[in-house]
């Protein structure tokens, strides 16, 4: 059983959480993820681990409330214990002195790159992070970002902070300056991933994205995280969950993506009902 040590609202619908996890803490590496059960009645939940401390013996997960088995993981409190967590699983991030580096993270994709950032600057990388989300009050990571990145660019739909629009537009306007990167990691919502690796694979910038597909056991057992990339069916539990953006077949992993939606919708339903005949 693993205890949950701290718990933070971000935002609305999005969590922060530690958990007691010193095994996990001391093997892990950027990029890599935990699968997790809140109960033993909730389905299998991967989550990238944002954060963590071999010394404290603790890592951190970062969670948008979105269906049935987010919310069960939410309305867990600190000192209670999850049922399961398995990690760390993936393939870690490919770190090595690359020069300028664009990082650019979309809504809770801040969350996956922001281990993967300090990653780059530690090995001695500029690094120049682009975040973005809807608003303001969803900009996840400003001040964590801040401490390692060269420069620190924010994006928002409504322009309530930084430029008034979407971060392939910020990286748009940056290669337009004439800005030059060695690599780019792009991490957020398919969407967004899409079209910014599309801008800096147009480039001519070799690419990272992260992808997240329906996934079950974590092992390539199940083959339900399958993606197709350059042509090759991979999966992402094991061969990722970062891919060369440039061989992303975008548009099957987006109608993966949707495969679920209406079971998720009546599971989801299901449990507020019972939470609120349990009351």
């Amino acid at each position: 059983m693993t205890r949950i040590l701290d718990k933070q609202v971000l935002a609305p619908n999005i969590v922060r959480m530690r958990l007691e996890a010193p095994r996990i803490a001391r093997k892990r590496q950027a990029g890599q993820f935990v699968i997790l059960r809140p109960t033993t009645r909730d389905e299998r939940l991967p989550l990238t681990i944002a954060h963590a401390s071999a010394e404290e013996g603790w890592i951190e997960i970062i969670f948008q409330i979105v269906g049935q088995g987010t919310t069960s993981l939410a309305e867990l409190e600190i000192g209670m214990e999850l049922s399961d967590l398995v990690g760390p699983l993936g393939r870690p991030t490919h770190i090595e002195l690359f020069g300028e580096t664009l990082c650019v993270g979309g809504g809770v994709g801040a969350a996956p790159l922001h281990p993967i950032a300090r990653a780059l600057a530690a090995a001695g990388n500029r690094v120049t992070t682009v975040l973005g989300a809807r608003t303001s009050e969803l900009l996840l990571m400003q001040d964590e970002m801040r401490e390692f990145s060269a420069e620190l660019h924010l994006a928002t739909d409504d322009g309530s902070v930084g430029h008034h629009g979407y971060v392939s537009e910020v990286v748009s306007k940056l290669l337009a300056e004439g800005r030059k990167f060695d690599l780019a990691v792009v991490i957020g919502p398919a969407p967004m991933m899409r079209v910014t690796s599309g801008v800096t694979v147009a480039a001519g910038i070799p690419s990272v994205v992260s992808l997240n597909p329906i996934m079950v056991d974590g092992t390539g057992m199940c083959g339900g995280c399958r993606v197709t990339v350059g042509g090759q069916t991979r999966f992402a539990c094991v061969d990722g969950p970062e891919f060369d953006a440039a061989g992303v077949d975008w548009a099957e992993l987006s109608k993966r993506l949707g495969s679920y939606r209406e079971f998720e919708k009546r599971a989801l339903e299901r449990h507020r009902c019972n939470l609120s005949e349990s009351r």
